[in-house]
């Protein structure tokens, strides 16, 4: 049996490589390939992958919520997280989004072969120290939109910016802002980013 992989990654390169790679196992074949967030389901409902490998940071739609949307459309796929970054706040994030892998890009290239196979038998795949590191740090009092929209606004954007990157209204950006502030004991926005950021939440 082959498996049938979608690749999101946006750096040119490090797609043509793990492309690459992927493709030299002979029971695996990348059928897809995209760039951005918000290609990865549309392709994915066109491709019927058996497992999509998401960088966790893309334009237009993070991976995180990438991954959240084909659990819940394609629940025959299953995803695999890559990432430069093994903060366990990171981590955390990927356990909450039941996403069936989570893996450094500098991992081995057998190791990320390896994973694709066990992720698309539906077993689990995190770095224990990792996973362990995730359970031990705080839990986020924010909801996955209010995460969404700390983490346009901490890239420099105005609310009507957010609002229109988002599809909300103006109004629902402040009252989620405003939300974010006193959830998080902050002072403005800028003290919530920081705050965010240092709880490894971003």
């Amino acid at each position: 049996m082959v498996i049938k992989v979608l690749l999101a990654e946006d750096m040119h390169m490090v797609r043509g490589a793990l492309v690459a790679l992927l493709n030299l196992e002979p029971d695996i074949e990348v059928v897809a390939e995209v760039a951005s967030g918000d290609q990865i389901l549309p392709t994915a409902k066109s491709v019927q992958p058996d497992v999509a490998v998401i960088d966790i940071d893309l334009p237009g739609k993070d991976g995180l919520t990438a991954a959240v949307e084909i659990h819940e459309s394609l629940p025959g796929c299953h995803t695999l997280i890559l990432t430069s970054l093994g903060r366990p706040g990171t981590v955390r994030r990927a356990l909450d989004a039941k996403v069936n892998g989570f893996l450094l890009k500098d991992a081995p290239s057998d190791k990320l072969a390896n994973a694709v196979r066990s992720v698309a038998i539906g077993r689990r795949v995190i770095d224990s120290e990792l996973a362990l590191a995730a359970w031990e740090t705080d839990d986020c009092p924010l909801t996955g939109r209010e995460i969404e929209i700390l983490r346009v606004t901490a890239r420099g954007r105005t609310v009507a910016d957010i609002a229109a990157e988002l599809f909300l209204s103006p109004g629902t950006v402040r009252n989620y802002l405003a939300a974010i502030v006193t959830k998080l004991n902050a002072r403005n926005r800028v003290h919530a980013i920081r705050i965010a950021t240092d709880a490894e939440w971003l």
